[in-house]
Formats: C-alpha cells, structure tokens, sequence
C-alpha cells in the first residue's frame, strides 16, 4: 500500500519513535507489507537454521563472520528492516545504505541487518593495528639506525687517527732485499745493542753495534705462526769473508743481512723490525714490569743481571739484562736466545691477559714506548705491525711453534780465526722453513742441535 500527502502509516507514526529519534517498526507495518515467503537462512547466517514466519514474525539478526558478537564495532539494533521496500514494490532491487550490512538471502533476493554503527564505525575485515605503534616502531628502528652510524663513525675516526699516528711515529730505513715473494708472510725481528745512551754508554763512548737479537716470525696463509732463533755467533761467508751473523748489518749494511737470513731459510723477508735498548726497557716498564723464570741464581757483570733462582717480576732494566746475558749462561749464545723469545712471550702475554694494562692510557705508553725505539722497513706501516702482533701472539701460544735453528756445533772454529761459532745444519733449517711457509710444521718446539 503507498501513501500520498500527509497520511503516514500507522508505523512511522511519532509515538512510534526510538529514544535516539529513529523510526522503528511495528508488527501493523510488517503486516502492511507484502508477505514474503518463509525462507531459513544459511547455518552460517542463521544459527541452528531456525525458520522464521507470518505476521509473528521476529527481526533476524543476521551476521557475517566479521560481525560476530562481541567483535569491536558490531553493534547490532534490535530492530531490523523487512526484505521489502518502503514503496511497497516487491519487485524493485533492494537499495541498502552503505552502512547496513547485506546478507544473502533467498531467491537472490538480499536481507539486511539494521546497525547503529556509521559506515566509519564498521569494522574493517582483518587485524588492525593501531597507527601508532607502528610509527612509534619506526620512529624506534630510526633512532637504532642513527646511534650505529653514530658509533662506527666515531670508531672509523678513532682508528683513522690512530693509524695516523702510528705511521707519523715510525721511522722508516730501506733494509728489504727485494727477493721474489714465497709462501706466508715473514718478518725479521732484530734487536740491536747500538748504544743511545740508555744503557751502556753512548754512541761515542761505544761506536759500531752488533745485532744480539735476530727472530724469525712466519705466519703461514693456514697452519700456526712460528718465532724461530738465530744465534748470534751463527756463522756465514758474506762476499768471501767469513763472519758471524751479528756483524752482517754492521759492515754490509741491512738489506745485505735480511739477504743472508733468506738464504739460510730459502724464504723471502717481507718486512723488517729493528728495535734498541730503551724500546724494551720502555715496554716493560710501560706494564709495570713481566713475569720472568730462570732456574740458576746469575751475578753477571757483563749485563749486569743480579737474579734470583726462580719466578720474578722484571722491570725494564733487569728484563734488558735478562735478554742480555751470555757468559754466565750454561748454553751461551744458545740459552741467551731462549730467554730472549721468554721476554717477548711474557710481554705479549700480559698485555693479552692482564686487565690492567688493557687500559687506552697504559696502551699508549706502551706504544709510545715501542715506537719511539722502533725502526722498520721501508714498505712497513701500522696495519703490517698489527699482522706482525697478532703473529707474534699466535707464534707464542699453545698452538704455535717455537725454537731455533738446527745447529751442529756451538763451537766451530774457523781457519779465519773469528772465534767460536755456531754452526748451522743448513738442509735441515731449509726443510724447516719450507715447513713452516707452509703451515705444515706441527705446533711444538723445534730446531737445536743436531749431532751431525
């Protein structure tokens, strides 16, 4: 039935208001309308398929999955729009605000669930997450990102500048022989007694210099790092004169002497490392002195080592005569050498181990110590001083490889009438460093002597 005019239907009539001013139905204007036939809607619609009839007929509270009860914005009203339309024409497609939720029916025909909720207020299929955390996520992930760029720029920095100051503190002296290159890296470690007034006398007071301390340090590309001894009488013809190794760089001059070493060992010295007196004085005393062991009580005058037998902590000047002393050694040139690598074990071990000297004060003593008596070679720098520390901790451990050269005899005489001499195995020493290149020489002691 229409209406034209004023004449409105008894349903829509003012008494027949909500509270909230919506018009609601009454059982006259569902009778009003034309019947639809009874139609039982789907169980996924219509819990338990309940069929709903007549004029008696209850407001159905049809509702999709994403408008369960309870879900947040699913507000359903008590009352329920009829599958007609107000014009009364069954026929007519039904018109739905966008915010009644359509919901299949018979026939292809639609029913709807009136609901209070705006279309904003509906709810969206799917999880969803507040804005808000997420930006406050974001905002997290930025702030992270800034503080790491933050720090490795500030650690670049930091290492640039001490890089830059190792290379301006080291002095540099051409003293590679230019050999072509062999397996692993090599480095030429040499001690000098060159007087600079610390111990000794001075230059003038004692002229000339003898290499007391000659180390070679190997790091394989796989296998352990080893620190092998040369004993400083060792004997060796340099230009038809015969002579002890000691006093190649005296008269040859340096490249002449890490040429003679690469003939002894067939392998070539990448980079050399001198340093004096006062570089292992000032190391030492830089970490409050290193733990050093010998077994026999010495009253050397030579050195000047007064020791205790037994374990006791050295300071510079008593860890420079510790490495020193000759005479008053049992083994001579031999036992010297050994107590030599002891120092520089103890050295590294405590600054490995020890907390207290890992400290940025202590360490730049120690630094400042070194390089101020370091002399290098001329393609030398802070990254190859790096690799040579990190071979020497390695070389020194529990898995690196120790000793000296084969030797048979300590007490060669030559017709030349040098003295006593160390005379070396020179095959045994060249299948030792072929080894040790390689990184196929076992950790453990090697080398001394070898009766032939």
């Amino acid at each position: 039935m229409a209406y034209s005019g004023s004449q409105l239907p008894p349903s829509f009539s003012p008494s027949n208001r909500d509270g909230d001013g919506r018009q609601r139905h009454t059982d006259a204007s569902a009778q009003s309308s034309p019947r639809q036939p009874s139609r039982q809607a789907p169980p996924s619609f219509a819990p338990g398929g309940q069929r709903t009839s007549g004029a008696s007929q209850q407001p159905r509270q049809f509702q999709p999955a994403s408008f369960a009860p309870g879900s947040a914005g699913a507000r359903a009203s008590g009352a329920t729009r009829s599958g007609s339309t107000r014009s009364g024409s069954a026929s007519a497609p039904d018109r739905l605000p966008s915010y009644i939720a359509p919901t299949p029916g018979m026939n292809g025909r639609q029913s709807a669930v009136m609901t209070d909720a705006e279309p904003a207020d509906l709810p969206q299929p799917g999880p969803q997450r507040p804005r808000r955390h997420r930006r406050r996520r974001h905002s997290a992930r930025r702030i992270i990102a800034l503080v790491l760029v933050a720090l490795l720029a500030a650690i670049i920095v930091f290492v640039s500048s001490q890089v830059m100051w190792i290379n301006r503190s080291l002095n540099h002296q051409d003293m590679l022989s230019g050999s072509a290159n062999t397996s692993g890296s090599t480095w030429l470690i040499l001690g000098s007694d060159q007087r600079d007034g610390t111990v000794g006398g001075t230059q003038e007071e004692v002229p000339g210099f003898r290499n007391d301390t000659i180390l070679v340090l190997t790091k394989p590309s796989s296998g352990p790092s080893s620190l092998i001894s040369i004993p400083r009488d060792s004997y060796v013809t340099v230009d038809g004169q015969d002579m002890k190794i000691n006093s190649v760089a005296e008269n040859y001059g340096y490249p002449q002497l890490v040429k003679t070493v690469e003939g002894l060992t067939g392998v070539t010295v990448d980079h050399v490392a001198l340093i004096g007196f006062s570089g292992v004085m000032g190391i030492v005393d830089a970490l409050g002195g290193v733990n050093l062991c010998l077994d026999y009580d010495v009253n050397d005058a030579y050195s000047g080592l007064q020791w205790t037998a037994g374990c006791h902590t050295a300071d510079g000047t008593t860890a420079l005569a510790f490495a020193r002393m000759r005479y008053s050694d049992p083994q001579g040139d031999i036992g010297r050498a050994e107590r030599q690598r002891q120092v520089i074990s103890a050295i590294m071990t405590k600054v490995a181990t020890d907390k207290s000297v890992r400290t940025y004060s202590t360490l730049h003593k120690v630094g400042d110590a070194t390089l101020g008596a370091l002399t290098v070679d001329e393609n030398s720098n802070a990254f190859t001083l790096l690799q040579m520390a990190s071979a020497f901790r390695d070389a020194t451990g529990s898995g690196g490889v120790t000793g000296s050269v084969y030797y048979s005899s300590v007490n060669y005489q030559p017709a030349s009438g040098i003295g006593s001499c160390v005379l070396l195995d020179d095959d045994k020493n060249l299948d030792l460093f072929k080894a040790l290149s390689r990184g196929t020489q076992p950790a453990g002691t090697v080398g001394g002597y070898t009766g032939a």
